[in-house]
């Protein structure tokens, strides 16, 4: 299914089952068949699910512009217009947890009941003098450089570290070519524009104003997203939050940990 969003871009979702709503956000370059594990979980157990490829990704349109974080929470604020979604529970996973905080701060909490950062690339990736757990903005440069030169060398690289099969996690090569693929599938320039657009967004002040309910969670062995800068600050900086952290996760949770992270999902939608 499609809907225009607000400068017109025509962006693709799908929407399964009836009751509570919950919304998937998709990690960078991913779209909503990433969440093939958790959809039939929630949908038996009578809820409704919700997922959004971003502009640039999936079955969106790609156009050359609303590739910042705003655009981004406001392409989300549409989809949950569109819908009339009440009551939805945000679920981002890595830059979907960037555009659950984003909407938050940009369009408040009216409709949102609870929200949960999954692997987030929260809460601000760039390294300043206030912030010196960042990273450098060489290191983004160059990743950038790396794209423009060998965008699938980078990506097949990455999709071999992003399961943490050296701790055990059993994955196939079949689901790595998948994930791989579904990587390669999002625009050039979308990739390298919403890469940017995270790198640079400072949402520690919209995680401290957060009043829903919200959990956390995240792979203690995640090379993506290091947990000692991401999760952990996260956690901290959202009142109350509730904090999973999985010692053997690396960035594809949903895969890998899809039993517990369901699971944790699920206790936070009764709970939470």
């Amino acid at each position: 299914m499609f809907f225009e969003t607000f400068d017109g871009t025509r962006l693709a979702y799908e929407d399964y089952g009836q009751g509570e709503p919950i919304l998937f956000l998709a990690s960078w370059v991913l779209h909503s068949d990433m969440w093939e594990y958790q959809l039939p979980f929630f949908v038996e157990r009578g809820y409704r699910c919700v997922t959004l490829d971003r502009r640039g990704h999936g079955r969106s349109d790609r156009p050359s512009t609303g590739y910042d974080l705003d655009s981004l929470a406001d392409d989300v604020a549409a989809l949950i217009e569109h819908l009339g979604l009440r009551r939805v529970t945000l679920v981002g996973h890595s830059a979907g947890g960037a555009e659950v905080a984003r909407y938050l701060a940009r369009h408040g909490e009216e409709r949102v009941a609870r929200v949960a950062f999954v692997s987030a690339v929260l809460p601000f990736l760039k390294r300043t003098a206030d912030n010196p757990e960042g990273a450098p903005e060489e290191a983004l440069r160059a990743t950038l450089a790396q794209f423009a030169t060998d965008r699938p060398k980078w990506f097949t690289r990455q999709a071999q570290v992003w399961f943490a099969t050296h701790l055990g996690n059993d994955v196939s090569p079949a689901l790595v070519d998948w994930t791989l693929a579904q990587c390669l599938s999002a625009s050039p320039w979308a990739t390298s524009r919403v890469f940017e657009a995270l790198y640079h967004a400072d949402h520690r002040d919209g995680l401290r104003a957060i009043t829903v309910p919200a959990l956390v969670v995240h792979g203690a062995a995640d090379m993506s997203a290091r947990v000692e800068v991401t999760g952990r600050r996260t956690a901290a900086l959202v009142p109350g939050a509730v904090y999973k952290e999985y010692p053997t996760g690396g960035h594809g949770l949903f895969v890998t940990h899809k039993d517990a992270l369901n699971d944790d999902l699920l206790a936070f939608l009764k709970n939470g």
